[in-house]
């Protein structure tokens, strides 16, 4: 349990400074001191024995949510940069066997300790820029035994914390080596994926959903449709990589299927939007969860449209899309400066995106996502007077400490004691 406060020079009163209590790991406070203090005396929990975290100036937020990550991987993929500076597509690549199947045969090759441990590397980094919660797709094994060891591993990160780790299925990332040479090799590891990988997925329960990259080139409309359906059908919310590079239809898919979110959207259609708002409308809203990170990865001109989707009613919620080929960024404050430059948002809308909305995209908002009590206790201190500046100092390391349910995890080197 534990009480965070801030600058004690904002007001002269100590009993009227603001201040956030959790115990048992939810907030069950936040006010002003002597609000706050006699809240902890109603519970019966005597202040002195309260552990006290001074925030000394700077801004309190909820912990960031990253609703979209890959992290479980082995190798890198650096040379790709290169291949797109000389013009050579993402889809190119992939057919030519690099991309994610590259990924797939340097992530089959690798142990199990040697995935845990780079997982636990980038867990680590992204928990110093401000992460509480963070999704773990697999989608790099492409097999009914490599995908359940990725989403057993992800489990075995949930277990371990201090980051909340959801884990997502996306057997249907890309079509695998072993089906490619097959005229219908698409088709066929579609029907592999229902019919052998799904049941599999729900009999282990460690997935939270399912998701399919919906795109011209790997999976299509009608193929990603009879997937979700049948992980609906087992119990698994839908989730889609939509409209990422062509405008193939993913987002009016999403609307279609009540799916919890819509990823990427970077090429969708004004009709697309019109249909995640009339989702927003019927009161069945889909998080179109925006990925500005992987656009410029991909030396990409044209972003999300963020705009558009808010002036329409659809909640926007922001991703890193850590991955080592298109996003090899851990920093979710930078894809909030990201967010403000390219998609137009401001500070509060971004970091809103970073907080409920993303809570929202892997169905925590009850509990995550926001300052209120009785959610979890997930608190970052930034070294900045005020959130307007969180996007403003491009990349910069501006985290002090992080608050875990009611627990200190992470403490910076300028923070430490002694």
């Amino acid at each position: 349990m534990g009480l965070l406060r801030l600058d004690e020079r904002e007001v002269a009163a100590p009993e009227a400074r603001p201040a956030l209590a959790a115990y048992e790991g939810r907030i069950v406070a936040l006010g002003r001191t002597d609000e706050v203090t006699a809240k902890l005396a109603e519970l019966g929990i005597p202040r002195q024995q309260i552990f006290v975290l001074d925030a000394a100036g700077g801004t309190l937020t909820p912990g960031l949510v990253d609703p979209h990550t890959h992290l479980l991987f082995a190798g890198t993929r650096h040379g790709e940069l290169a291949m797109r500076q000389r013009g050579h597509g993402y889809l190119e690549i992939l057919a030519a066997g690099g991309g994610i199947l590259q990924t797939v045969r340097q992530t089959r090759a690798a142990t199990d300790e040697e995935l845990i441990g780079g997982a636990r590397r980038w867990l680590a980094e992204m928990l110093r820029h401000g992460v509480t919660t963070v999704e773990v797709k697999s989608g790099y094994g492409l097999s009914t035994e490599q995908e359940l060891r990725l989403l057993r591993l992800a489990g075995s990160l949930a277990e371990e914390g201090p980051l909340e780790v959801v884990p997502t299925f996306l057997g249907a990332h890309a079509v695998p080596a072993e089906f490619r040479d097959r005229p219908d090799g698409a088709a066929a590891y579609l029907d592999s994926v229902i019919a052998e990988q799904l049941p599999a997925v729900a009999e282990q329960g460690i997935a939270c959903a399912c998701d399919v990259f919906c795109e011209d080139g790997v999976f299509d409309v009608p193929g990603s449709r009879r997937l979700l359906q049948a992980a609906q059908g087992l119990g698994l919310p839908a989730r889609l990589h939509a409209d990422e590079l062509h405008p193939s239809g993913g987002a009016e898919l999403a609307a279609e299927l009540g799916a919890r979110s819509a990823d990427h959207l970077a090429a969708m259609s004004p009709a697309g939007v019109e249909a995640l708002g009339r989702a927003a409308d019927e009161g069945r809203p889909v998080v179109a969860t925006l990925l500005p990170a992987t656009t410029l990865y991909l030396l990409g001109e044209r972003y999300a449209p963020a705009r558009a989707l808010i002036e329409r009613g659809v909640p926007v919620a922001l991703g890193s899309d850590f991955n080592p080929g298109t996003s090899p960024t851990p920093n979710l404050a930078l894809v909030m400066s990201l967010a403000c430059l390219e998609l137009g948002l401001s500070p509060a809308e971004a970091l809103s995106a970073l907080t409920i909305n993303a809570a929202a995209a892997l169905g925590l908002e009850a509990t995550n996502g926001s300052l209120e009590p009785g959610k979890h206790a997930d608190v970052v201190v930034w070294a900045v007077e005020s959130h307007e500046l969180l996007p403003y100092w491009l990349g910069a390391s501006l985290v002090r400490a992080v608050v875990k349910r009611g627990r200190l995890v992470y403490r910076s080197v300028e923070e430490q004691p002694g």
